[in-house]
């Protein structure tokens, strides 16, 4: 892989980064003793977790994510309670949950992934094709620094082991977030919330006695959800199938639909 640094904060910056360690040194009077000695590390920037990437087996992960996706909506579907909010509710919910539901189910299913650097065009092969700004070209594009915050969470979920009923009453902690603004029945979806958080509680007790720890940890890995965001989700996993359409909208679809 080519470790040159295309970061643009400075012009000097672009050049070799021994070189520009040499003159950076002989303006302030002369190299130092260990200006060969730093300068023999690996060069290291923002580029490296601002650079794009994608699924290396797109058919295979793009597959199991639709299923996850799937299970998912028919999750929140289920939910009895999460039925008797206002179609209104219901939708604010729905997207501002799906993207950490999703996550969570990708830690239940051990959904495993690896990524790979986007190839990118070059400047002169741009101007040739004279290029325009497309819809794909504006959208937020997976970087590595969300697949390391992604694939940082899944570990941590894993690393807990959570039980199927420690997963389901996780999953209610999060699909009734009284914090969604505007919110019709905001007071009845905090008490769901604290009921979830409850019955949680209780199953962590019971499945692991003497481990007072573990529900504060299992919700201090939960926050880390919210440091993901949804564009990344839907980038990564699903527009290699979706193409342009928009996966909100049919999000939507799937929750409202009617059952055969």
């Amino acid at each position: 892989m080519d470790s040159r640094c295309d970061c643009s904060n400075g012009g000097d910056r672009l050049l070799n980064p021994i070189l520009y360690n040499i003159l950076s040194q002989m303006d302030k009077g002369g190299p130092s003793q260990d200006t060969f000695h730093h300068s023999s590390a690996p060069h290291r920037c923002n580029c490296e977790v601002r650079r794009t990437v994608c699924l290396v087996r797109p058919s295979e992960v793009c597959k199991e994510a639709s299923a996850v996706l799937v299970k998912t909506v028919h999750f929140m579907r289920n939910l009895p309670a999460f039925k008797q909010l206002p179609p209104g509710d219901q939708y604010a919910l729905l997207r501002s949950c799906w993207a950490p539901l999703f996550i969570l189910g990708l830690a239940q299913e051990h959904v495993d992934f690896d990524v790979t650097d986007v190839p990118a065009d070059s400047m002169l092969k741009k101007i040739l094709l004279n290029r325009q700004e497309s819809p794909e070209t504006e959208r937020e594009q997976p970087t590595m620094a969300g697949v390391s915050k992604l694939r940082c969470c899944l570990k941590k979920f894993w690393s807990l082991d959570l039980s199927p009923k420690e997963y389901a009453y996780l999953k209610g902690t999060t699909i009734f977030n009284p914090d969604v603004p505007e919110l019709q029945a905001g007071l009845f979806v905090e008490g769901l919330q604290q009921e979830a958080q409850h019955a949680l509680s209780e199953v962590v007790q019971l499945l692991h006695p003497g481990h007072q720890e573990r529900f504060a940890r299992i919700l201090l890995t939960a926050s880390m959800l919210q440091g993901i965001t949804p564009s990344l989700i839907a980038e990564l996993f699903f527009r290699p199938v979706i193409g342009q359409a928009n996966l909100l909208e049919l999000l939507v679809d799937m929750l409202f639909c009617r059952n055969p």
